[in-house]
């Protein structure tokens, strides 16, 4: 069987449009980011992972038709966004005060970073609104709708973990530039201001 016939007909499209979409700044890639540089790459890959899973698991819910009735509920909407940002706004302070030492990320605390990537995207409505407006659009109605919307989601996991996972490779190659306390104390506050803006953007464009 070619590849071909496995693929949805609009898959080349949404590969696009999911690569657009993951490139533009926002939580994951801040928060990426942040821990990656403070804490080295392997944190910042459990981060990768619970994204991953988090990503997925909104595209399920999409596909079996969960995250409309979460999106024509509008007080069900704004509690999983106002969660989104104040949780955002928690790792942003978290990391403003942490003092971890940037060589010594203990392997024990990787399934905390893994949980908070997972959570970081379930609280995400964004993620839901583009799996249940974006993504349909990409789907030809003559072939199964749930198929190809669970092929699609898989594209797009593989899209988003893929530039996450060069983004952890990035911002990790600081970490030995960040040996000095005073300049990973820098840099643990530069970027979790930035992710403390990315949270107040977040809030004002997911507003209805």
């Amino acid at each position: 069987m070619r590849l071909s016939q496995i693929l949805p007909p609009l898959t080349t499209p949404f590969l696009i449009t999911a690569l657009l979409v993951e490139l533009t700044p926002g939580p994951n890639m801040t928060y990426l980011a942040l821990v990656s540089a403070s804490n080295g790459r392997r944190a910042g890959l459990a981060t990768v992972a619970g994204i991953a899973i988090g990503l997925a698991t909104i595209g399920l819910i999409a596909a079996l038709g969960v995250a409309e009735i979460i999106q024509a509920s509008a007080i069900v909407y704004e509690m999983l966004r106002w969660s989104g940002v104040i949780f955002l706004l928690y790792l942003a302070w978290e990391g403003w005060i942490s003092g971890t030492d940037v060589v010594a990320s203990a392997p024990t605390e990787h399934g905390r970073y893994f949980t908070r990537g997972l959570i970081t995207n379930l609280l995400n409505p964004k993620a839901g609104v583009f799996y249940i407006s974006v993504l349909p659009t990409f789907i030809d109605p003559t072939v199964s709708a749930t198929r190809q919307a669970m092929i699609l989601t898989a594209v797009y996991v593989t899209v988003a973990t893929l530039i996450h996972l060069v983004i952890v490779l990035l911002a990790g190659s600081l970490e030995p530039v960040l040996n000095d306390p005073g300049r990973e104390r820098l840099a643990r506050r530069f970027f979790s201001l930035l992710l403390a803006a990315v949270a107040l953007w977040f809030a004002w464009t997911t507003a209805r």
